[in-house]
């Protein structure tokens, strides 16, 4: 399933800075950026619940925000975009 993952980590603090790098680290390891602060991930359940457990370990929930956005296996229709396109799709095949 395609979930969309946003987040807003407050970076006022070095601490808040570092939080924003392992955020931002694990949502490469699992999907790909498509905007500073958002990325689209391919994932089962189980990675969904891993990942989610992961990120809500990381933040700080007095002062960070995550959304999870699950957009399911048909995301195809439900996805548009115009304008400057970053890279492949989340579910294409890249071959290094």
């Amino acid at each position: 399933m395609l979930v969309l993952i946003t987040y807003d980590v407050n970076t006022e603090t070095s601490a808040g800075k570092t939080r924003l790098r392992k955020v931002a680290k694990q949502c490469v390891n699992y999907g790909r950026r498509v905007q500073n602060s958002v990325f689209e991930c391919i994932l089962d359940n189980a990675q969904s619940v891993l990942l989610k457990s992961m990120l809500t370990d990381i933040i700080d929930e007095e002062v960070d925000s995550l959304r999870f956005y699950y957009l399911g296996n048909n995301y195809k229709t439900k996805v548009e975009h115009v304008g400057v396109n970053r890279g492949i799709a989340a579910d294409e095949t890249l071959i290094l």
